[in-house]
């Protein structure tokens, strides 16, 4: 039987000011925390070492009889050599090795799609965020450090690690972003979001910083590179568990109308009312025009971030020392431009601000296309300009949407963002992959992203903020 809990207080924000300062304080940690994850493991270190794995388990399957350091430095050329050989086994599939991380990440994704909802509501039928937030975090966490025993041919384990760290990394976020319209005031909102996208940048620079310099100098301390970099992958799944005691220690779970005696009703009633948000979403229309509008341009960030790499190296034959350090450039940057836009934001508006910054998105990528071959400093200015709006252009956009959900069912609204977040990135990697099928260049991929900023642009130049926040139950803030 379901047993009644304490009643809801009528505003999750009446707290005192300081009371409130204190849980946003707890909360900024855990972008701080989680941050290294993204910066450390995806962005870095994985994708090429688990390759570097798979090629390993390759090697000793299909050719035994060559030297190990041979097979994986000529890995491409035996593999060609020899059509039908250089594959490893995922569940009976025969996978090309470069091939095995885009593979884990696509099943992590999917997953994310499946079950973020069911965690959102979840999240906001028992109100037990805080309990879910240890859980996820704590199992990415300890899955992350996992990592340290990836070595030889033990690729699926690689695998399962990622998957089950990237699931937990996403079910987590979206636990931390609920939290966000419950400490913080309508007129707080875009400085609190704002200072917490900020404090992530700079948390998972600083760790990727400390990785790079063990990495750069593993030899004068001893390690091998393996080593070095299992170190480092170990240290991020550190940094998130122990950072994470500090939000878990300041944020506190508020009150809900009615929750389930048991955790499988409290399943069952999540499924129900998630059932009931995708349907009640029709009562909000221009909640909807935003979330699309969000999901298109932001699609064209995450794309640009994501093949930045691919275009250094194909478009620009820029050296890897270049790309990496333009990577920790754009971590400690984007920690000013995060707060930068916050600023501007309340003095301009949050919506005005984020249409200026696709403005500067849409520059970005037309200037990428003309930039000359070997151009570091030119690259190098780009990724200044890119990092000024990187943090800004997610963090007001956040903002945003926690303004135009109706009270209550946060949780479940931030699912719906991550999940729509998630499934829209095979859009923009479905056009970069045309255009470069299409045009074997890097640079017409990158500026095929224009058409999203644009859309963008004017899909969210269409909302009529204020209404969408009366429609949601909201108080309109000052400016928007």
């Amino acid at each position: 039987m379901p047993v009644p809990a304490p009643p809801a207080a009528p505003d999750d924000t009446a707290d005192s000011p300081a009371a409130r300062r204190r849980e946003q304080r707890g909360w900024y940690i855990y972008d701080w925390a989680n941050s290294a994850f993204y910066t450390t493991i995806i962005s870095v270190f994985l994708s090429p070492y688990l390759i570097s794995v798979a090629k390993t388990a390759a090697c000793a399957k299909d050719f035994p009889s060559v030297a190990a350091a041979t097979c994986s430095a000529d890995f491409d050329k035996l593999a060609e050599a020899h059509p039908g050989l250089g594959y490893v086994d995922v569940l009976g599939a025969d996978i090309r090795p470069a091939a095995f991380f885009g593979l884990m990440l696509t099943v992590s994704v999917l997953l994310q799609i499946v079950c973020l909802p069911i965690v959102g509501a979840l999240a906001d039928h028992t109100g037990r965020k805080k309990e879910m937030l240890a859980t996820f975090a704590y199992l990415g966490a300890l899955a992350t450090a996992g990592l340290y025993f990836l070595e030889g041919d033990r690729y699926v384990l690689g695998g399962v690690l990622f998957i089950l760290a990237n699931l937990a990394y996403g079910s987590s976020v979206v636990v931390y972003d609920s939290f966000l319209p419950q400490i913080s005031t309508a007129e707080e909102r875009d400085r609190v979001s704002s200072r917490g996208w900020a404090i992530g940048y700079l948390g998972g620079g600083l760790l990727l910083a400390l990785n790079l310099v063990l990495y750069l100098q593993h030899e004068s301390l001893g390690l091998t590179e393996g080593m070095s970099v299992r170190i480092s992958m170990t240290s991020a799944g550190l940094w998130w568990a122990i950072f994470t005691i500090v939000p878990l220690l300041r944020l506190r779970n508020r009150p809900v109308p009615v929750h389930e005696s048991t955790a499988l009703r409290s399943v069952g009633g999540s499924f129900k009312q998630l059932g009931r948000t995708l349907s009640e979403l029709r009562r909000y229309p221009l909640t909807l025009l935003f979330l699309v509008a969000y999901l298109v341009y932001n699609d064209g960030v995450q794309t640009v971030i994501g093949n930045s790499s691919a275009f250094a190296s194909e478009a620009l034959k820029l050296s890897k020392d270049t790309q990496i350090s333009a990577i920790l450039m754009v971590q400690f940057v984007a920690f000013f431009g995060a707060l930068l836009m916050g600023r501007l934001a309340r003095r301009f508006g949050t919506k005005n601000t984020v249409l200026g910054s696709l403005v500067v998105w849409t520059v970005i990528v037309i200037i990428a296309y003309f930039l000359q071959e070997k151009a570091a400093l030119q690259f190098y200015l780009l990724a200044f300009a890119i990092s000024i709006v990187l943090g800004g252009t997610q963090a007001l956009s956040r903002s945003l949407f926690s303004l135009v959900i109706p009270k209550g069912r946060e949780a479940e609204y931030f699912s719906l963002l991550q999940i729509s977040d998630k499934g829209s990135a095979f859009i923009g990697a479905l056009t970069v992959t045309i255009a470069v099928q299409l045009t074997n260049s890097y640079r017409m991929a990158i500026i095929s992203m224009v058409v999203f900023f644009i859309v963008g642009f004017v899909l969210l130049a269409m909302v009529n903020l204020p209404k969408a926040i009366r429609d949601a139950g909201n108080e309109v803030p000052a400016r928007i």
